[in-house]
């Protein structure tokens, strides 16, 4: 099964949610070491969000669910679009 043919509905076998939402995580941890780029108040915020989701032992997709609009504005901020196609994928396919 390709993602393209798999309702999300029916089954998430072959959507590699958890696996897109690690490489989003991981693309987001990188771009917050630019703190030049990213910004300090953005790289405090991501911080704060991620000490509470380890507190409460939420996954990436959990993490990346509820923080769609965050992760939108923050990559929009720092122009990246690859990161932005792929937050939108997770959040059509797996969320």
């Amino acid at each position: 099964m390709t993602a393209a043919k798999v309702d999300r509905y029916i089954t998430f076998c072959g959507l590699y949610c958890d696996d897109k939402a690690d490489e989003l995580i991981d693309r987001l941890e990188t771009s917050l070491k630019d703190t030049e780029k990213s910004g300090e108040q953005w790289v405090g915020y991501f911080n704060r969000k991620r000490q509470e989701q380890a507190k409460m032992q939420q996954d990436n997709l959990h993490f990346v669910g509820s923080q769609i609009n965050t992760l939108a504005a923050y990559f929009e901020h720092v122009e990246d679009e690859h990161s932005l196609e792929l937050l939108w994928d997770i959040e059509e396919q797996c969320c």
